[in-house]
C-alpha cells in the first residue's frame, strides 16, 4: 500500500480511542484509528458513566442512544452498597440511588452502560462523521519528528504492511501502553497493589435480588472482597475479586493463580451467600492488577497519552473511563484548533497542564475509596482525605496558559468548584442553567459544540455586538448570546448571572470543551479591545497583546 497522511492517527480503538475518534470527527478533523482487536469490547467493562461524560455525548447526539442502551443493560439509579454476601447482611449504602444528590446539576444524568453496549454507538456515530476506523490493526513501528509521526501498520489477517504519516499521535493503547514505554515517560503514584480477577457468570439470581435495584454490590467478607454487577435479566453478572485469604489467614492480594472453573464458581458462590448446588456457569474469567499511578507527562512533542495509557485507577468510584473521556474532549478541540491554523501549537501544551493534575488528584480519589471500601489494610499516612463525588465529576478547576485566571499566583482557588453552588471562575466547568428558546426548553451546555461562545447578561448587549465584530474581522471562532433582555434565550428562573458570577452587564468566554475561560464581572469599556485581546491570548495568536492586556 502506497504511504498514507492524516492529520491525526490514534492508536487504540477501546472507549478512550473511539470517543477521541468521534470527538475529532464533530470538529472535522480526519484521523485514523487502528485497534488490534477485531471489533468493540466483547467484556462489560466501565459501567458506570458520570454526569461530565453524558454531557460529552449530548455534544455529538448521543444522549437519547447512549440512554437506551443503558436501559436496555441495567435498571438506572440503583443502589451502590456493601453486604457480607448477596443473601446476607447488608453492611453500608454508598448511594441509596445512584443520582442522589445530584439531580440539577446537569441536564444529563448518571447512568450504567457496559462498553459491550456503549462502543458501537461511538463507533457508529464517528463513521457518520467520517471517521476511519480499522479493526485488526496493529502498530509495530513508530518513530517521531519534528513536524510528524512515521507508523507502519500491519494487518493481523496477514495483508502487508504500510506507512502512516500523521502531524499527531494519540496513544489510546491502554494500561500496558507500548507507545508510552517507547517514550520512556515513568508512571509516577502508588503503582499496583492487587493482583485480581474478574469472573463472568451465569446464573438465575432472581430469589437472591428479589425487589431490590442494585447498581455496584461490594461483597466484604473477611476471606473474600469484590463487587458484582448483574444483568437486568437477573441470569448473569460477574464478580470482581479483589483479594481472598491464604491458609494461614494472611491477605492474599495476588488472586490468580488457582483459576480454574471450580475455583471461580466456588468464588462466586461464596459471594452470593448461596448453597454449594446452586448451577453457575463460568462464562469467561479475566486477569487484571489494581492499580493507582499517573504518567509523567501526557505529551512528548507530537505524541498525546490519553486514557488508560496516561493513568491508572482501580474502579471504585468508577473514575477510569470517566476520565478518560475527559482527556479526549479536553484533547480534541484543541487539535482541530493547531491543525486548522486557528490556535498557535502551544496550545497542545496546555492538554498536560490541565489534564495531568487533574488525573493525579482522580487516582488518588480512586485510591482512597478502594482502601475505604474494599481493604483498610492498604492505608497509608498519606492517603488523600476523600472529596465529594459530585465536585470530582463536575467541578475540576484548570489552571494553564489557556483560561486567563483573574487571581494572582499566590491566591489559588481551590482544584474543586462545588457544582450545586459554581462560582463561574474561569478554569472552571460552565454550570448548567436551564433555557429557554423559541419557546423550547434547553440548557446552556447546549450552546458549546465546535466554537468559543460569549455569554452576556440582560444589559450586556454591547458585548455581542463586540464578540460579532471580533470574530468577522478576526476569522476568529467566536460566537455570542446574550441571555435574557432582548436576546432569544429566556432565563425563565432567573439564574443565568449568579451561576456565572457576573452582573447583567458582564460577559465570560467559555471554550469549545465547555469550561469558561475568561471572565468580566461588571460593565467595562472598550468592549471589542477586551474581547479580542482574551481571544488572542486563549489562541495563543501572534498577534496577541504582549502586555497581557484584558
Amino acid at each position: 500500500m502506497p504511504d498514507q497522511h492524516v492529520p491525526v492517527l490514534i492508536v487504540g480503538g477501546s472507549l478512550v480511542g473511539l470517543s477521541t475518534s468521534l470527538l475529532l470527527a464533530h470538529h472535522g478533523v480526519p484521523s485514523l484509528l487502528v485497534e488490534r482487536h477485531s471489533g468493540t469490547a466483547i467484556h462489560p467493562r466501565a459501567a458506570s458513566f458520570h454526569q461530565r461524560t453524558m454531557e460529552i455525548y449530548r455534544s455529538v447526539g448521543l444522549q437519547d442512544a447512549v440512554e437506551t442502551a443503558a436501559a436496555q443493560e441495567f435498571v438506572q439509579n440503583g443502589a451502590i452498597t456493601s453486604v457480607e454476601s448477596l443473601t446476607g447482611e447488608e453492611l453500608k449504602f454508598f448511594y441509596r440511588s445512584f443520582n442522589d444528590g445530584v439531580e440539577g446539576l446537569s441536564p444529563t444524568s448518571r447512568l450504567f452502560v457496559t462498553q459491550v453496549g456503549l462502543e458501537p454507538l461511538l463507533r457508529v456515530r464517528a463513521q457518520e462523521l467520517g471517521a476511519d476506523l480499522r479493526y485488526s490493526t496493529e502498530l509495530v513501528g513508530v518513530e517521531q519528528h519534528d513536524d510528524s509521526v512515521t507508523a507502519v501498520l500491519r494487518p493481523r489477517d496477514g495483508g502487508p504492511e504500510h506507512t502512516v504519516h500523521a502531524d499527531y499521535l494519540v496513544a489510546a493503547d491502554g494500561a500496558h501502553s507500548g507507545i508510552r514505554e517507547q517514550l520512556g515517560i515513568d508512571m509516577l503514584g502508588r503503582g499496583s497493589f492487587a493482583d485480581c480477577v474478574t469472573i463472568y457468570f451465569k446464573s438465575d439470581l432472581r430469589q437472591m435480588i428479589g425487589d431490590r435495584n442494585l447498581s455496584v454490590v461490594y461483597v466484604n467478607q473477611p476471606d473474600l472482597l469484590g463487587f458484582f454487577r448483574f444483568s437486568i435479566t437477573a441470569d448473569s453478572g460477574f464478580l470482581a475479586v479483589f483479594s481472598t485469604k491464604n491458609p494461614d489467614g494472611s491477605r492474599d492480594s495476588r488472586v490468580g493463580p488457582d483459576m480454574s472453573v471450580e475455583h471461580c464458581a466456588e468464588l462466586v458462590r461464596k459471594a452470593l451467600g448461596c448453597g454449594p448446588d446452586e448451577p453457575i456457569d463460568i462464562a469467561d474469567v479475566q486477569a487484571w492488577q489494581a492499580t493507582a499511578a499517573w504518567a509523567a507527562r501526557f505529551r512528548d512533542r507530537r505524541i498525546l497519552l490519553a486514557g488508560d495509557a496516561a493513568h491508572l485507577m482501580p474502579p471504585t468510584g468508577g473514575f477510569g473511563g470517566n476520565t478518560g473521556v475527559g482527556d479526549a474532549h479536553n484533547l480534541a478541540w484543541k487539535l482541530a484548533a493547531v491543525l486548522g491554523g486557528t490556535a498557535g501549537p502551544e496550545l497542545l501544551d496546555t492538554y498536560d497542564t490541565e489534564r495531568r493534575p487533574v488525573g493525579q488528584m482522580i487516582v488518588e480519589q480512586a485510591y482512597t475509596r478502594y482502601v475505604g471500601r474494599v481493604d483498610p489494610s492498604l492505608a497509608t499516612d498519606d492517603l488523600a482525605a476523600p472529596l465529594d463525588d459530585a465536585a470530582i465529576e463536575l467541578g475540576p478547576v484548570y489552571r494553564s496558559a489557556a483560561i486567563l485566571a483573574e487571581q494572582s499566583a499566590a491566591q489559588q482557588p481551590p482544584p474543586l468548584d462545588d457544582p450545586r453552588t459554581p462560582t463561574g471562575r474561569p478554569g472552571t466547568r460552565a454550570p448548567h442553567v436551564p433555557l429557554e428558546r423559541h419557546g423550547r426548553p434547553m440548557s446552556v451546555h447546549d450552546l458549546f459544540e465546535r466554537r468559543f461562545v460569549l455569554l452576556t447578561g440582560a444589559s450586556g448587549q454591547q458585548w455581542c455586538d463586540a464578540a460579532r465584530q471580533v470574530a468577522g474581522s478576526g476569522r476568529l471562532p467566536l460566537d455570542a448570546h446574550q441571555v435574557g433582555g432582548d436576546g432569544e434565550l429566556i432565563d425563565s428562573d432567573d439564574r443565568f448571572t449568579a451561576a456565572f458570577g457576573i452582573g447583567p452587564d458582564g460577559a465570560v468566554i467559555v471554550r469549545p470543551d465547555g469550561v469558561i475561560a475568561w471572565r468580566s464581572t461588571t460593565v467595562a469599556n472598550g468592549h471589542r479591545g477586551l474581547v479580542e485581546d482574551a481571544m488572542h491570548r486563549l489562541l495563543f495568536r501572534a498577534d496577541a497583546d504582549p502586555r497581557g492586556r484584558r
